[in-house]
């Protein structure tokens, strides 16, 4: 690992020195990607730097015990050595995290699809509320949500919801909500009082470009027509929804929420690519099934991660057997907790995995 750290410093060192080169900063693109690349590296540069000052403390500590005959000085050196002693290990656990291979795609926006499953319309319901958690906790991120594409019912719920979330990071922690959502509640249409159980499904996709991505337009056909639903004026009478559907995969897209049929032509093709992207993902993840099970970030989305216990006003994650009793926050979009503790049981997982691989 130290062999690594020395060399990782190294090449920052290097980045450094060309990002003050005129030649670089004059090449935008190139510029950008040594930047970004440098931005990765301070962290892990960072942690190390106090890794060794640590250790350094601990080496002068020990040498200043040996020389050192007063009592008080010695307990002073004891106490500042113990403090450096622990610093090591925290910082080694901390740099052992840093230098987990990190997922290609943690740093992309991405595209968010919820669906209602069973339940009707009180799934339907609960797909309206979950999407609103969603928008509230990009707000608490400073993110920016856009809606793509929605099926509204009429009593407020949501047979479907379509949207991206912009913002630095956006993919390494949203990718952890892609599952099955269950809630359990006594609906208001109810009268017996009875709790019924309704699921919805998530689906988070990194957003994809066209680099990576490359429809032929052979492979595509595009109709426009009238935006459907709720909407102002202006969509409800012009040809402005657009609808694509990609004949290899039988796929598709559909985008209405804008007035011009350019942008909504634009965010179906954004979909369409996230879509593809996310298949080619899926397959490279099911490759590896292994690796795929030690992750709880790429698990099946078919798999139930989560219960909304409306009566007793919990939530529970069940991939880390974590219960929270402060429904209505989340609900509001305080979920940071869930997913903190989400990052740090994937982490563990991963390191596990390393250790076990290393003995």
């Amino acid at each position: 690992m130290f062999d690594k750290l020395e060399d990782l410093i190294g090449r920052y060192e290097e980045l450094m020195g060309l990002l003050n080169e005129p030649d670089v900063a004059n090449d935008q693109k190139r510029f950008r990607a040594l930047m970004k690349e440098q931005s990765d590296l301070a962290p892990i540069v960072e942690t190390y730097k106090q890794y060794k000052e640590s250790k350094q403390t601990i080496e002068d500590s020990l040498a200043m015990l040996e020389e050192e005959s007063d009592e008080d000085m010695r307990e002073m050196i004891k106490e500042e050595l113990n403090d450096a002693k622990k610093s090591v290990e925290e910082l080694e656990e901390k740099l052992k995290i840093l230098l987990l291979p990190k997922d290609p795609n943690d740093d992309r926006n991405v595209i968010v699809e919820i669906r209602a499953g069973a339940g009707g319309d009180e799934a339907a319901l609960f797909a309206a509320e979950i999407y609103r958690m969603f928008v509230h906790y990009a707000e608490r991120r400073g993110w920016k949500c856009e809606l793509v594409e929605c099926e509204e019912i009429g009593i407020g719920g949501m047979k479907n919801v379509t949207f991206t979330v912009t913002g630095q990071g956006a993919y390494s922690v949203l990718k952890y909500e892609s599952g099955v959502h269950r809630v359990q509640r006594v609906p208001e249409t109810e009268s017996g009082g009875r709790i019924h159980t309704s699921t919805i499904s998530v689906a988070v996709m990194p957003e994809a470009d066209d680099v990576e991505v490359q429809i032929d337009e052979k492979d595509i056909r595009i109709d426009v027509m009238r935006a459907s639903g709720n909407g102002g004026q202006c969509v409800n009478t012009t040809d402005s929804a657009v609808r694509l559907t990609h004949y290899p995969t039988g796929i598709v897209v559909y985008s209405q929420t804008e007035k011009s049929q350019l942008q909504n032509k634009a965010k179906a093709f954004s979909l369409l690519r996230a879509k593809l992207y996310d298949i080619e993902c899926q397959k490279a993840h099911d490759a590896e099934a292994e690796l795929r099970r030690s992750q709880i970030g790429t698990g099946d989305r078919s798999e139930k991660i989560r219960t909304y216990n409306f009566p007793q006003g919990r939530v529970t994650d069940h991939r880390i057997n974590l219960t929270l009793y402060k429904l209505d926050k989340i609900m509001d979009g305080d979920i940071q907790e869930i997913l903190d503790a989400l990052i740090a049981a994937d982490q563990a997982a991963k390191l596990a995995k390393m250790n076990q691989n290393q003995n």
